[in-house]
């Protein structure tokens, strides 16, 4: 009888692949957003390591929190024995949690995809077995008060623990009158928590076909210690004696290959003639991007201005313009960099432009031309558009609007330190970067597989999905995918409005705000609550800009924002879901 409703399984098969890919696109780029627009990496470093590492954590680590999504607010017993009503049920769900993530997402609405899902299925428990079966309370741990709660605590807790490592930071080496030795000499501890970090998501709560999480406990306790104590080992012989060269000493010709030497290179001759260290330039807002950003190419600036696209004022006359005119200019100017690139993507903008749909309906001749060559330019720019896009611009190009003035007081308010001694947490954050995408994929996995995994358990045995039953890894593999897919294609959308928007980021704040949401994550993720990844690095976020000792450091109107949009989602997709599954299962019908 349940293979009756195969096209259901099929339905919901697609639903949670796009819950998948909506999660990349939207937690899982406001997680990668501190380590971008703290320029630690770039954004398709990100896109490659967000990939690596959501598949680590969600194969590894992510089967248990998946059950408590599956079972632990709607009782399996509930359903009476109905495979078919519970596949429904879940399906919907899945229906009502994509369609309301994917219209923040393209609106650039930084919502929670973990709360919409719960609330989801909130919702359907209701249209489907009633109020009073739906686990309201805490559910020893699992049930609706127990997840909500992590609504209060997950930001506070990521505030907290995002806070004290950076004060940490700060006191050890920032407030220092020379700081850059201390932040070269004490960079393996930050190695060595997180390091353990790492290790211990991966050893005590490891997949249950590996068993790890079965080992007696001192076992545990030497082996996550052992691989942090390891990890701190390599960067004190590897890691300390090239920056020593390269900071310290002030050595212009030392490579990053150089860092293989090790313990050799503190043997290294000192050049006779030292100058400025090369690093990069963390600030924020820099005066050649602007320039870079302001000014075009000879041949982009004349197909501009025949497209009338970017409209160049040539005389001296101060112009008065609009915010949405402003906001526009910057694409345009994106645009037209894109369209004088070599390869796919330029080919696809050049055509997009040069064949825009013309006057008259869809029908006409001339429309149906256009259409053809359109299509295939619009598939390359969906895969490729995120991979160019420029989300340091994109923060920096609302100079002269209302937000572009807020967020100037906003970095005035942040105590800048030297870019050498950012440097040095640059190297950090790139593991805390990966720390927190593991555990991301650890927790959120469970967003879209556990319904999923109550469908395909349904129909592939016609019963009831209990809280016994598991879910298979090749689940846990294909949706992590489909969370890259959204990071990487659609991620941009979320990242031009995070991180910067929110205080002023660097690296040395980066990895404190990424470490904090990582222990966060971890923590709640033992507990099996699903919590929210963008709730918690947003308290992360948060909590190290107030470590700039004022509330003029950090953007409190962006902030009420995202509580407002997490607050409208819990009976937005709720009631989107309890609608949907009420209106199919009580559909008139022939006997």
């Amino acid at each position: 009888m349940v293979h009756d409703f195969t096209y259901v399984f099929a339905i919901g098969t697609i639903l949670a692949m796009l819950d998948a890919f909506n999660n990349g696109s939207n937690d899982v780029a406001n997680a990668w957003a501190t380590s971008v627009s703290s320029r630690s990496i770039s954004y398709r470093q990100a896109m490659v390591l967000g990939t690596i590492f959501e598949m680590l954590g969600a194969i590894l680590v992510g089967a248990r929190t998946a059950e408590t999504i599956k079972s632990g607010i709607i009782p399996g017993e509930a359903f009476q024995g109905n495979a078919g009503v519970q596949m429904l049920a879940f399906t919907c769900a899945l229906a009502a949690t994509s369609a309301w993530v994917l219209w923040c997402t393209r609106h650039s609405a930084h919502v929670s995809s973990t709360y919409s899902l719960i609330s989801s299925i909130a919702g359907v428990g209701i249209a489907t077995v009633g109020w009073k079966k739906v686990q309201w309370g805490w559910n020893k741990g699992k049930g609706l008060g127990a997840i909500f709660a992590g609504l209060g605590m997950a930001p506070l807790a990521s505030a907290g623990f995002a806070a004290i490592i950076f004060m940490l930071i700060k006191c050890v080496v920032l407030i220092r009158k020379d700081p850059l030795p201390w932040a070269v000499y004490t960079s393996p501890f930050f190695f060595l928590i997180t390091g353990t970090i790492c290790s211990l998501s991966i050893v005590y709560k490891g997949s249950p076909a590996l068993g790890l999480n079965k080992k007696p406990p001192a076992y545990i306790t030497a082996v996550t210690l052992g691989c942090g104590a390891g990890l701190f080992v390599l960067s004190a012989l590897f890691f300390v004696p090239y920056l020593h060269c390269k900071m310290i000493k002030r050595d212009h010709t030392i490579r990053w290959y150089h860092v293989f030497l090790g313990p050799f290179l503190l043997q290294r001759p000192t050049p006779a003639i030292t100058g400025a260290v090369k690093v990069p330039n963390y600030a924020v807002v820099q005066e050649d991007e602007e320039a870079e950003d302001d000014g075009v190419d000879s041949k982009d600036l004349e197909l501009a201005e025949s497209s009338n696209e970017v409209k160049i004022d040539k005389s001296n006359a101060p112009i008065t313009k609009t915010t949405k005119e402003l906001i526009q200019e910057g694409k345009d100017r994106l645009h037209t960099k894109l369209r004088g690139q070599k390869g796919p993507l330029g080919w696809a903008m050049r055509t997009l432009h040069e064949n825009p749909m013309g006057e008259g309906q869809i029908y006409e001749k001339h429309n149906l031309k256009a259409i053809c060559k359109r299509v295939p330019a619009m598939i390359v720019c969906g895969a490729l558009y995120g991979l160019h896009y420029d989300i340091h611009a994109a923060q920096t190009s609302i100079a002269g609007t209302p937000e572009g003035e807020r967020m100037k007081r906003v970095y005035d308010a942040a105590t800048k330190y030297p870019n050498e001694v950012e440097h040095t947490y640059s190297f950090v954050q790139i593991i805390t970067a990966c720390t927190a995408s593991f555990a991301h994929g650890a927790n959120d996995i469970g967003n879209s597989v556990g319904p999923w995994a109550v469908i395909y358990y349904c129909w592939s045995t016609g019963k009831v999905a209990g809280s016994s039953s598991q879910v298979p890894i090749w689940q846990l593999a294909v949706l992590a995918g489909c969370i890259s897919i959204g990071l990487i294609t659609y991620g941009y959308n979320i990242m031009k409005v995070m991180g910067n928007k929110l205080t002023y980021h660097s690296p040395s704040r980066g990895c404190s705000m990424e470490m904090g949401a990582a222990i966060t994550i971890l923590i709640f993720s033992q507990f099996a609550l699903p919590v929210s990844t963008s709730m918690a690095i947003t308290g992360a976020t948060v909590g190290v800009g107030l470590c700039n000792g004022t509330f003029k450091a950090v953007n409190f109107q962006r902030v009420g924002l995202l509580l407002l949009a997490w607050i409208f989602t819990i009976p937005i997709a709720g009631a989107i879901a309890a609608i949907l599954t009420s209106l199919f299962l009580n559909a008139p019908h022939y006997a």
